[in-house]
């Protein structure tokens, strides 16, 4: 680290040290792997399956030092994840051992049933043992046991999005997305709360909400992936009211399956996870009606991009 950082402080080198470190000796086969997916805000969960090695013939060098790693086939929307948990996640280390808030039961819970039953819906932590403990407490030295979150974009996008799950829940964040449309140039016509047959949204151009295009939508607040059953509903209740298009606003994003069928039909359907709908809410936001803007308030703050080299 001294030859390759020159000019880094020492605690600069020390730090990226001790993660590279971690990643050669602490990580072993069964351990839970969490990678924070810059590209589209969710995250990816895997089982570790082989330890430490390296490739000196992988063209790509960045890629030469290794750990085997089992993924789950779905991406999971930070949504699943509640707001102490995401904290943790969002620690200021690339390489780092999560346990506050009973992190690893909660993690292998939503690696294995989709859902974060938070901090008092799984055991408590067991007691390491002496060899645990001697190891925490060397990573805790080392600044890689549970570091304080990162202050970063994502994690501003975090507390908006929990503020959101708190008080826009249910029907309420079909009324949230009508505003939205309504700030993007639609006539909105929301059902009301209980079964819609799988049409909360009305929309369309013109005055009267008439014109095309018309646009059907169905509005899924709840934290999980929805599955190919809805995409079809969504599929028939365009058909039936006649619109040109169908929205499908998943919050907790979509599986595999779902993906399929709206790559089949691209100029028809289109979807919005939780990611989505922050990004048009940043766009509309000062559109939006006065008592929407007083129940999540936001500030507009520019800040400097100071993303500091990571391992």
């Amino acid at each position: 680290m001294d030859d390759a950082y020159p000019q880094g402080k020492p605690g600069t080198r020390a730090n990226f040290a001790g993660q590279l470190w971690a990643l050669r000796r602490d990580i072993k086969p069964g351990d839970l792997i969490v990678m924070p997916l810059k590209s589209n805000g969710q995250i990816a969960l895997g089982t570790c399956t082989a330890g430490y090695a390296y490739d000196g013939a992988e063209p790509d060098r960045s890629r030469r030092h290794h750990i085997g790693v089992s993924w789950a086939p779905e991406r999971i929307s930070r949504s699943v994840f509640k707001d102490d948990l995401l904290n943790t996640i969002n620690g200021a280390m690339t390489v780092f051992k999560a346990t506050r808030h009973n992190a690893e039961s909660r993690l292998w819970a939503v690696l294995e049933a989709g859902s974060d039953p938070g901090a008092l819906g799984v055991p408590a932590r067991q007691v390491p043992s002496p060899a645990e403990r001697a190891e925490e407490r060397e990573l805790d030295e080392s600044g890689l046991l549970d570091p304080a979150p990162a202050p970063t974009v994502e994690a501003i996008r975090d507390r908006i999005r929990t503020h959101i799950i708190e008080n826009f829940s249910g029907h309420k964040l079909t009324g949230l997305v009508a505003e939205i449309l309504s700030a993007l140039g639609y006539v909105c016509t929301v059902s009301p709360a209980g079964p819609d047959g799988g049409v909360d949204i009305l929309a369309g151009s013109g005055p009267l909400g008439l014109d095309s295009p018309t646009l059907v939508v169905e509005v899924k607040s709840e934290p999980t992936q929805v599955k190919a059953q809805v995409a079809r509903g969504l599929q028939g209740a365009v058909s039936t009211n006649q619109a040109d298009q169908g929205l499908l606003v998943a919050w907790g994003g979509i599986n595999s399956a779902v993906k399929r069928e709206f790559s089949q039909q691209r100029t028809r359907m289109a979807f919005w996870d939780a990611e989505d709908v922050l990004d048009k809410l940043f766009t509309v936001y000062p559109q939006l009606p006065d008592a929407t803007r007083a129940a999540l308030p936001l500030k507009l703050a520019w800040v400097l991009d100071e993303d500091p080299a990571a391992v």
